[in-house]
């Protein structure tokens, strides 16, 4: 048994638990809990580290990206509402104007058509009248 933990590549028993390569895992005692040895003969893990730490960099550049356009973006809505807000604003204030004014000349304007009407009717009726004649 001590011959088969010491072969090559086997560290502590751990052949059937080998995941890639340069790592392996081996069963501590009687529990459940597997401990990570890293084999760095296998592996260029600085490699991989570096080429993680530019990717984290990549990823912290385009979060950085992001926020800023969310900024912008915010900002534009935030002036988008206020021009809105002025403008129902301006809206508001001329229909009342509108129907102030139509209230106060709307009386004067059906007496008008009222009149034009009886102005109409009475010179149909002399037309009437007269043709006969």
């Amino acid at each position: 048994m001590a011959s088969s933990s010491h072969r090559s590549g086997d560290f502590y028993g751990a052949a059937p638990y080998r995941s890639r390569e340069g790592l392996s895992t081996r069963q501590v005692g009687g529990s459940d809990e597997i401990q990570l040895r890293i084999d760095p003969m296998h592996g260029d893990l600085d490699d991989e580290i570096t080429g993680l730490r530019k990717q984290v960099k990549q990823l912290k550049s385009v979060a950085q990206e992001i926020e800023s356009e969310a900024k912008f973006q915010n900002d534009f809505i935030s002036q988008l509402q206020m021009t809105l807000i002025k403008a129902q604003a301006g809206v508001k204030n001329n229909m009342r104007r509108l129907n102030r004014s139509i209230i106060q000349e709307g009386a004067n304007h059906v007496m008008h058509v009222v009149l034009f009407a009886l102005l109409c009717f009475f010179v149909i009726y002399l037309l009437a009248k007269f043709s006969r004649r």
